[in-house]
């Protein structure tokens, strides 16, 4: 018997189509670079470190376990069955897929699913290659969207709703032995022609949320809690997990320990919704924390951030960086929003995380339901004219059907025209997504043209990070910034003579940092660890 999983990431990142048409447009950068930089592409940037030079650019090399992927194949090893893992990146590359079966019971996870149409491409490729065993789901799309997919698929057999740590090991037990469906916790089944629901039982994530690895890790994806204690009216957050839990602080330090003993851990990527709560836990983890000797990054929230001493103490235990989503610099927004943070507090935490010790990237969006262009604009203005770091700017997605911003449909008159192709098809009291996309761009072009200090994080995702990991992230701010605006010259600049001049300039830029251009990309072949 033999159990093919599937999982992985999503099949792009949204507002992807902001890079169209620029170097980091990667179906077309080739043409790009021969059309209107006589060559150059932003592949021959590299570096000089201790005698060897790397490239600039430098794709991830899958040392980062992926969080979900490696829960899951811990839990299935416990199960004492062969398996085989079938990567959904993979899928999205259409690469040629030959899988050594038969299988007995497919695991499909759709934690890095978002739309129907993106769930109906996995599962069509996964039937076609798998043919005919037992197919069920579990990750966030399919939790939340359980009815709908097991009325719209039929060959999904079930699907796992919540904690997988005890259903997992249950299912594939009862699939493969017993063929008792009805005592797997949080399944949801088909039986005698109707679809079933087991109840939702948690767990308990101080003893029952344990992921060991085997080999070396240097950066390792954590989990701390499941839920949300607040409930911002874009997120689905608590509607996926209703019930707030959280592990201990002991618990997460010994976690980190361990990881850092067996292996090699130097770095942690914590993916809760929230790490920085709640405040006796932060409390407590933050007089542990400085003894594990692990560095690490989290989200946080901007009413957290409330002086220059805690921002110090992060420092102290390690913490290289905070995730917050300021999301508009809007009152109305903040309210439409229900985020509960208030434009003061942000610029407090603006400031306090601008002068301190610890990296951060805040992030916004554009066409929340009711928000106007004169409400964006307040947003757009705090980034061309004070922002300064990582930043990020998403237009809103309404493709999520539990968001609980649904109970305000009548309020803000919010329509979808295409059901098949939500997120480019909704308009509000507001603004309608053409709008909202149009604010965004210009917005991002404003930022890059006027502003040195505010990076855009966007296209970073498929290299490791820093760029230049031996120079300091002021430094390599400076060096994301520039390398953006030669990607961009393409689109930016439509004078051929202006192009070169700009192109010319920016590598001198680049140069002062010991950048250099190796046209014939004869950089060594030893990878340099991602930070």
């Amino acid at each position: 018997m033999k159990i093919l999983l599937v999982s992985g990431l999503g099949p792009n990142f949204k507002n992807a189509d902001y890079l169209h048409a620029t170097l980091f447009d990667r179906p077309r950068s080739a043409g790009l670079s021969a059309e209107a930089f006589d060559g150059f592409d932003i592949d021959q940037l590299g570096f000089v470190h201790r005698g060897r030079t790397y490239p600039l650019l430098r794709p991830r090399r899958g040392a980062i376990p992926h969080l979900t992927t490696f829960t899951l194949e811990n839990l299935i090893k416990t199960c004492g069955m062969p398996y085989h893992i079938l990567r959904t990146e993979r899928i999205w590359r259409g690469e040629p897929i030959a899988l050594r079966g038969p299988f007995d019971l497919v695991l499909v996870s759709t934690t890095y699913v978002w739309d129907w149409q993106t769930l109906n491409r996995l599962l069509d490729r996964v039937l076609a290659l798998a043919g005919g065993p037992p197919l069920f789901l579990g990750g966030q799309f399919s939790n939340l969207k359980f009815e709908r997919i097991m009325a719209a698929r039929p060959e999904v057999d079930g699907i796992v709703r919540g904690d997988g740590e005890r259903a997992i090991p249950q299912l594939v037990d009862a699939v493969l032995r017993t063929g008792r469906l009805e005592q797997v916790d949080n399944l949801v089944y088909r039986a005698d022609g109707a679809v079933r629901a087991n109840a939702l039982r948690n767990i308990d994530l101080d003893r029952e949320c344990v992921t060991d690895l085997v080999g070396e890790f240097p950066v390792i994806p954590y989990e701390s809690m499941r839920g949300c204690p607040f409930s911002c009216k874009f997120c689905s957050f608590p509607a996926a997990s209703p019930t707030w839990r959280y592990k201990s602080a002991e618990t997460i330090a010994g976690d980190w320990c361990r990881y850092r003993q067996r292996n090699g851990a130097r770095f942690i990527k914590a993916m809760d919704s929230i790490f920085t709560v709640p405040p006796k836990r932060l409390t407590r983890l933050l007089e542990l924390l400085p003894q594990v000797g692990v560095a690490w990054e989290g989200y946080s929230r901007a009413n957290v951030i409330k002086d220059a001493a805690l921002l110090e103490r992060l420092a102290e235990a390690h913490c290289r960086f905070l995730s917050i989503g300021f999301e508009s610099m809007s009152p109305n927004s903040l309210a439409a929003m229900k985020k509960l943070v208030s434009v003061e507090q942000t610029h407090r935490a603006f400031e306090l995380l601008s002068k301190g010790p610890v990296g951060y990237r805040c992030s916004f969006m554009t066409g929340y339901p009711g928000e106007t262009p004169e409400d964006f604009a307040l947003t757009r203005s705090f980034l061309v004219d004070k922002y300064r770091g990582h930043f990020m700017l998403s237009v809103f997605s309404l493709s999520d059907e539990q968001m609980p911003v649904w109970a305000d449909a009548a309020r803000y008159r919010i329509e979808i025209l295409d059901t098949d192709n939500v997120d480019y098809s909704w308009r509000h009291s507001g603004m309608d997504i053409a709008t909202a996309i149009a604010l965004n761009h210009d917005a991002l072009d404003t930022v890059r043209e006027r502003n040195d200090s505010a990076v855009l994080m966007l296209w970073q995702a498929d290299y490791q990070h820093w760029l230049a990991p031996h120079l300091s992230s002021a430094t390599n701010l400076q060096i994301e910034k520039t390398v953006e605006r030669i990607a961009f010259l393409a689109r930016d600049e439509d004078n051929p003579h202006d192009r070169r001049a700009m192109l010319t300039l920016y590598l001198h830029r680049l140069a002062a940092h010991g950048i250099v251009v190796d046209s014939q990309k004869s950089f060594t072949q030893d990878s340099l660890l991602e930070a």
